[in-house]
């Protein structure tokens, strides 16, 4: 079994978040960039497969040469080679054409993705990727297991979840479940050796024009003033939350 995983490099939730050119570029001076969570999680499956059915794990992505160091720790934490598609990743509609062309020329049978990047949140390109190659086509899979051509996965519904059976070829977006985070792994000193001699291939793009174009970012509103209420005086507290908060 071929599988694909796809990883997104995106900004550490730690990282302080600014914004340049009057706030239409994200900054990312100081920035320290990581595997998208959600794709690592779907890579950690990935490396299961590997190691119990001897599946072949190659990584995507699509950026510039700053990817580079965010597929290295892919390849250290196991996956066989990488692939990167030379072009910025613009919106989620020309990163999904991007990838349709690795997918085609790759010949996967299991495509492999987080349901969404931690920065835009767009969570589109899986589903799109998946209608470009005529893949079937699972989100938001918290449980995944392959049997020959067979495929029964688990996703998650509002309240619950929910056991879909499918075949292969198709695309996954992943989320917590699928592995837990017990389940991830750090690279160690000879996967992180053995990374630097496993080929990393760069593939210059198709045509693919983005369909949207960034106007703006926005900062969330700084939250206010903090009031402390004396725990005596409740006529007080229903009064601001009625009519200053108005929460009830």
């Amino acid at each position: 079994m071929k599988i694909l995983v796809c990883i997104s490099h995106v900004p550490d939730t730690t990282s302080k978040i600014n914004f340049t050119e009057n706030d239409t570029k994200f900054d990312t001076n100081g920035v320290q960039f990581v595997i998208n969570p959600y794709d690592e999680f779907s890579l950690t499956r990935a490396m299961w497969f590997k190691e119990k059915q001897g599946a072949k794990v190659t990584v995507v992505s699509v950026g510039s040469s700053l990817t580079e160091p965010t597929l290295r720790k892919a390849l250290a934490i196991g996956a066989d080679d990488a692939v990167r598609v030379n072009v910025e990743a613009t919106d989620g509609l020309a990163v999904a054409k991007q990838l349709a062309e690795v997918v085609k020329n790759g010949g996967y049978d299991l495509v492999l993705a987080g349901r969404e990047s931690i920065d835009y949140n767009g969570g589109m390109v899986p589903g799109m990727l998946a209608t470009l190659v005529d893949y079937n086509f699972v989100n938001g899979c918290v449980g995944l297991e392959v049997e020959g051509d067979s495929v029964t996965a688990i996703r998650e519904i509002d309240g619950g979840n929910e056991t879909l059976s499918t075949k292969l070829p198709l695309v996954i977006g992943g989320q917590k479940g699928i592995v837990e985070e017990k389940d991830l792994r750090i690279p160690n000193m000879r996967g992180i050796m053995m990374a630097r001699k496993k080929p990393l291939n760069v593939v210059e793009p198709i045509d693919a024009s983005p369909s949207t174009s960034i106007e703006s970012f926005e900062k969330p509103a700084p939250k206010g003033t903090v009031k402390l209420i004396d725990a005596d005086n409740i006529d007080e507290l229903i009064n601001l939350l009625h009519n200053e908060a108005k929460v009830i």
